[in-house]
């Protein structure tokens, strides 16, 4: 089995014991070694997302099985994804306020930057402008997207900044990653950072996925998926379409996000499709990429996230000439929405890599860093929602099952997305629809003229929810908005009753309610 190595001399162990084991160690890298293993990092982010993206949800319940193309100037859209120019958001604001940073400025930072976001992003952003407090964004309780794909994708930064720090890292993703994900939506952007953090000093791909698990509780869903993959590998070494076919079939039905499409955002399966790119791929660049584009879905978020592991093992020096030729030439332009440059990416995490190493009790000279090396150490497990299952659908254009009273139109976007709605025009419309299951959601849209709605289960008042957003949000069936959910009803029959409310947020120009459909659980 092929391995890609890292020279002896670029990296050593002050003890006697590999790098790649299980004790307490003081590593050496040399500061050339550094910034080229940092450098092979942010490109191999920008390689892997740009190899990935011509094929992102292509394939979302099969393989992908045409032929994969590049050219080296493709590299240079990845300037435009927001894959890296959203992590970047929360680098630059720890460049200018400092790494010890309030998540309250990370949240606010985030939530007023000019790029559009989607899914957890997108509600944290929201949440944000409702008033709920940082620290609470995404909760379960606040956010059913909380185990979206999102902190997965922009948490790769904190392992780059953290070299053999995973426990550094950890602490660093309890902060950023509370912002858009909880459980194992922040499990996954924790696993990844170990691994970034652990590719420093272990060159050993197996040993690499094997050890980032200490990093998240053993009893969490994504733990279980990554030991999966780890054993799938070890009995049919050659075989990752055989792992494909295991997780599809187990994995696929529990996205909470959009459980009634085969698009899937889930952190879990996603995060699966990497592990198996890296440990099927051997450590060569082509073939990591081209089985975790293969195995579908967020082909580009996955591909970004095994090439940037393979870019700190390798370093930047060790990148095939073809993927990476075109950079140079792109190097000192700024990628969307932000002052950052790869150059400037990587001479700012150099700056963190310096101040984190003294931090961690390491030592900085002209030369070498000298880091106390960490072993990874998991969190307090926090229960998701692993396991739920979509029950029913019901469109709101079945009106066998809906009642309504009062001032209810019809309503479709167009342009693509001809999705029956109906729409409440005025305070005090009902609408009323019985379920079986443990669980509801009401999906819709959030606007600009959205009014607020009273929720009531079983004829009990449960919340007002807020459908007023900055913008039209929801268009497009894979990004419809969570007008409420509950997930905690003891199993049976209930019903559901939506009022539209006699206040509504004072910056919203109506007292419209978009409602589309329900998705009763079991």
């Amino acid at each position: 089995m092929k391995r890609n190595f890292i020279p002896l001399l670029a990296v050593l162990a002050v003890t006697v014991l590999s790098s790649c084991g299980n004790r307490q160690e003081t590593v050496e890298i040399a500061k050339d070694v550094m910034l080229d293993k940092v450098k092979g990092a942010w490109a191999g982010k920008m390689i892997g997302v740009m190899y990935g993206r011509p094929m992102e949800f292509m394939c979302t319940d099969t393989t992908y099985n045409d032929s994969i193309k590049w050219q080296p100037e493709n590299v240079t859209a990845a300037l435009n994804e927001d894959d890296i120019y959203g992590q970047l958001n929360f680098m630059s604001t720890m460049e200018k306020c400092g790494q010890d940073v309030s998540i309250d400025t990370l949240a606010k930072n985030f939530a007023y930057a000019e790029f559009a976001l989607c899914h957890a992003n997108l509600q944290a952003r929201k949440n944000y402008f409702d008033g709920i407090p940082a620290a609470e964004l995404s909760t379960p309780a606040n956010s059913i997207h909380c185990e979206d794909i999102d902190f997965q994708i922009e948490c790769d930064f904190i392992g780059f900044v953290n070299p053999c720090m995973p426990q550094s890292s950890n602490k660093m993703c309890e902060k950023v990653g509370a912002i858009m994900s909880a459980a194992d939506g922040m499990y996954a952007g924790m696993y990844v950072s170990a691994m970034h953090t652990l590719a420093y000093s272990c060159s050993d791909i197996d040993s690499i996925v094997s050890r980032a698990l200490s990093a998240i509780p053993a009893e969490s869903g994504y733990a279980q998926c990554v030991r999966e993959v780890i054993e799938q590998h070890k009995a049919d070494p050659d075989n990752w379409e055989a792992a494909w076919k295991h997780f599809h079939e187990k994995w696929a039905p529990y996205d909470i996000c959009t459980p009634y499409l085969p698009f899937n955002i889930d952190a879990k399966l996603n995060g699966a499709y990497v592990v198996m790119g890296l440990l099927y791929g051997d450590g060569d660049w082509f073939k990591t990429m081209e089985i975790t584009i293969r195995c579908g879905q967020d082909t580009d978020c996955n591909t970004a996230t095994a090439a940037a592991v393979l870019g700190i093992i390798s370093g930047y020096e060790a990148i095939p000439e073809v993927l990476k030729s075109h950079i140079p030439a792109i190097a000192d332009e700024c990628f969307a929405f932000t002052d950052y440059s790869y150059n400037k990416a990587v001479s700012q995490t150099m700056a963190f890599i310096d101040e984190n190493v003294d931090k961690g009790g390491g030592d900085v000279t002209d030369n070498v860093y000298l880091i106390k090396a960490q072993q990874p150490v998991a969190p307090a497990f926090v229960k998701g929602f692993n396991g739920i299952e979509v029950a029913s659908l019901v469109s709101i254009t079945d009106t066998d099952k809906w009642k309504f009273a009062g001032d209810w139109t019809d309503f479709a976007y167009g342009n693509g997305d001809d999705a029956p709605y109906k729409v409440s025009n005025a305070q005090g419309d009902v609408a009323e629809i019985e379920f079986d299951g443990t669980g509801v959601a009401v999906m819709g849209s959030w606007n600009t003229d959205g009014g607020r709605a009273d929720v009531y289960i079983d004829d009990k008042f449960v919340k007002t929810v807020d459908t007023y957003y900055v913008a039209e949000a929801g268009k497009y069936e894979g990004n419809r908005a969570y007008l409420f959910y509950t997930i905690d009803l003891p199993s049976g029959h209930h019903k559901l009753k939506l009022v539209n409310s006699a206040e509504r947020n004072p910056r919203s120009s109506g007292n419209k309610l978009y409602v589309e459909k329900i998705l009763a659980y079991k």
